[in-house]
């Protein structure tokens, strides 16, 4: 099985994606013709640059203090707080003793922020700030947020990427707004969307995997937990849902501290001693075409504000024999990792020094 997964890995790269580990980049918008055939078919991404040159966005948005906050000065958003920037992450339960210096699967839970709705302006400066509150916020609610909570600045940006809807046929089924700091951290994990992400201000640092690499990943299920905020201490409590309830999910940290390095690529060798990921930089006004089910991490530069701004656009992705072919080699591969993470469990559970 393990050389079937090699050969895999080797194909893939040699035959559609290529030995480099740059996503290629592209001058100016494809034609709807050349994207569909050259990137969305053999589902490979791409960084367009000069595509949103004519937004207003590009201006009003970052060489402009005061127009956000004027905009949505009535408007109240979504903001996600957590104690690090790690939303939808795997972090240490609730249930897990302080003592323990080592950590297996069977300690983490699947960690979703604490969502406050807030006045856009007060948002803005807890994430622009570094504000002295004991966490950190980010403004990523997706659900199709920036047509409802963002929409008195629909003028400055365009409804849809008209060579991508062109080509994908049909609109995008969710525009979503993303404002976060250097801290904010998205974990591996997939989307089933075709998305284009356009970043206004600051940079994203993505690192890509494809479908095929979902084995190397060892997707686990992770019970899952949720922040809250007391309003009286304004500090943030991580527990458990009731009822509970379990969600799969990556469990590679691709930058572990240093002080574990060593431990994460015993227990996670095929992500670390495999194929390199793809790794780009979307710079503002650039737009990364990721394609549906390609696994992505995302850091974030931000600019002299302190902040990154983008705006991403999912279209429906087609659930096509790409899609049957990617399940199927889930399943296949199922049994052997399930027992890899049995095995890992068991020696890191084991291993575990606990001082009593």
């Amino acid at each position: 099985m393990e050389e079937v997964v090699q050969k895999l890995q080797e194909d893939v790269r040699e035959l559609s994606l290529g030995t480099s580990t740059r996503v290629e980049r592209l001058d100016g918008p494809p034609s709807p013709l050349r994207f569909l055939r050259d990137y969305v078919s053999p589902n490979k991404p791409c960084i367009i640059s000069n595509a949103i040159q004519h937004w207003p966005a590009l201006t009003n948005w970052t060489h402009n203090d005061d127009y956000l906050s004027q905009k949505l000065s009535r408007s109240i958003v979504s903001v996600h707080l957590t104690p690090d920037g790690q939303a939808d992450a795997l972090v240490p339960s609730p249930t897990t003793t302080s003592t323990t210096t080592t950590t297996s699967l069977s300690s983490l839970c699947f960690a979703s922020a604490h969502t406050q709705l807030m006045p856009f302006p007060e948002a803005l400066r807890l994430i622009s700030s570094g504000s002295s509150d004991p966490f950190v916020a980010y403004a990523q609610e997706q659900n199709d947020c920036f047509r409802s909570e963002y929409s008195s600045l629909s003028s400055d940006v365009e409804t849809h990427i008209p060579w991508a809807t062109e080509a994908l046929g049909c609109h995008p089924e969710a525009v979503n707004l993303w404002i976060g700091n250097h801290l904010s951290t998205t974990s591996f994990h997939k989307d089933h969307y075709e998305n284009l992400y356009a970043v206004i201000t600051g940079e994203k640092h993505f690192l890509l995997l494809p479908p095929t690499d979902v084995h190397r990943l060892y997707i686990h299920n992770y019970p899952a937990a949720r922040y809250s905020l007391s309003q009286d201490t304004r500090e943030l409590t991580l527990q458990l849902e009731e009822p509970r309830r379990h969600v799969p999910w990556c469990s590679v940290n691709p930058y572990p501290p240093a002080a574990i390095k060593d431990q994460e690529v015993s227990k996670f060798p095929l992500y670390f001693n495999g194929p390199r990921p793809f790794e780009c930089t979307v710079k503002a006004g650039e737009i990364l075409y990721l394609p549906s089910m390609w696994f992505h991490h995302v850091k974030q530069s931000p600019d002299s504000r302190g902040r990154t701004i983008a705006i991403n656009y999912w279209y429906d992705m087609q659930f096509d024999i790409k899609y049957a072919y990617f399940n199927m080699w889930q399943t296949i591969r199922s049994p052997l990792f399930s027992n890899t993470l049995a095995v890992l469990e068991k020696n890191f559970d084991d291993s575990a020094i606990i001082n009593e």
